[in-house]
């Protein structure tokens, strides 16, 4: 199936979670902060069943008490790390156990760099924000796909930027990251059988911890996740 432009996107998504059929369950990495946190709850609020996982089980914890405020305990939380091909195989092993295939994957999960030129990037820090960024989403696009290929039926949205499509100084290992999202989701995309669809989605400039890293006190000027 091909990639859709960003409006027919957005429209796909949110139209696939907001169907009037019923609920659908939705799959968000990096689920305990940021934008997939505020995603995790507005669909909650919405009927939809939310499939998280993240590698902090504090902040895992704390979601899950918002989840359920409202008596609703049909929501799984899970630590993984997608970084991990085998963390990932073990998070989807325990979907498919426990909740069946998702309807939705959003790979949501990042980092970012600090701010510094290419050549005063420690290795590990650049190796952190392509395993996180890259390879986190093509572990789950390894595992989770198969699953999804018998009904021929699924989306996933890998999150993008504006930054994985131009540049900007200080940032190049996450602006190489994103186009490397836009680059695996485009090829992917034409793996899939018609029924399925993967697309990269920028979310916008948005008032995270990413942000303010390297925005720094400008990054309050932007919208907070919930609002977004």
């Amino acid at each position: 199936m091909k990639t859709a432009s960003f409006g027919a996107v957005n429209r796909s998504a949110a139209g696939a979670a907001g169907a009037s059929s019923g609920g659908k369950t939705v799959m968000i990495t990096g689920v305990s902060k940021g934008l997939g946190r505020a995603l995790a709850i507005e669909l909650a609020k919405r009927g939809h069943t939310i499939i998280g996982c993240s590698r902090a089980q504090d902040k895992l914890n704390s979601l899950q008490s918002e989840l359920s405020s409202d008596h609703n305990n049909h929501h799984l939380l899970l630590i993984a790390d997608v970084r991990s091909n085998s963390s990932v195989e073990e998070l989807a092993r325990a979907v498919i156990e426990k909740k069946g295939v998702p309807d939705i994957i959003v790979n949501n999960a990042g980092t970012i760099n600090r701010n510094n030129k290419i050549w005063e990037v420690p290795e590990e820090e650049f190796d952190a924000v392509i395993d996180t960024n890259v390879k986190g989403i093509a572990n789950v696009l390894r595992h989770f796909i198969p699953l999804m290929l018998p009904k021929k039926q699924g989306i996933i949205v890998n999150f993008s930027s504006g930054w994985g499509r131009s540049g900007a100084a200080l940032v190049a290992p996450y602006c190489a990251s994103k186009w490397a999202v836009e680059g695996l989701t485009r090829s992917v995309a034409k793996e899939l059988p018609d029924g399925m669809a993967v697309i990269a989605l920028n979310p916008g400039v948005i008032h995270t911890e990413m942000l303010q890293s390297c925005f720094g006190t400008s990054a309050s000027i932007y919208q907070a996740p919930d609002a977004w």
